[in-house]
């Protein structure tokens, strides 16, 4: 039996690649790290976003953000140091990757690691809209 979708509309041509991405993000979705996105609305009618991620004990080397496809993929990786014995572990030291599907012309800004928080800045910028009209040819 196949699976009907959202994007099984036969007006919607070349969203396959969009749907794929978003069955990856619902796979992924894991509580840990906490973290909060934030929408500042800019002067010149432009929007940022802010996503602070809460990374306390990691250092700005145990971090990795790449961009890829309009997927934005935040990765965190502590290593183990053999010399520290832990009579109480209660901070999660454990690997950890969010994932967030950008829209088009949205662009990373910059990250920021402070106070055990990992800030990554996304604006949309202001696009004005476009209205093209097509010629038609005769085949003849």
């Amino acid at each position: 039996m196949s699976r009907m979708s959202f994007f099984s509309s036969p007006f919607l041509l070349g969203f396959d690649e969009f749907e794929q991405r978003l069955d990856r993000l619902a796979k992924a979705a894991d509580g840990y790290p906490p973290y909060n996105i934030e929408r500042v609305a800019d002067d010149d009618g432009s929007e940022t976003f802010l996503i602070s991620i809460a990374v306390a004990g990691f250092s700005e080397d145990e971090l990795e953000i790449t961009l890829e496809d309009n997927q934005l993929l935040i990765r965190g990786r502590q290593s183990e140091d053999p010399k520290r014995e832990f009579l109480h572990r209660g901070i999660a030291a454990r690997q950890f990757q969010r994932s967030f599907l950008l829209a088009e012309a949205m662009l990373v800004d910059g990250a920021e690691l402070r106070d055990g928080l990992l800030n990554v800045m996304i604006r949309r910028p202001n696009i004005e809209k476009v209205a093209k009209r097509i010629k038609i040819k005769s085949a003849n």
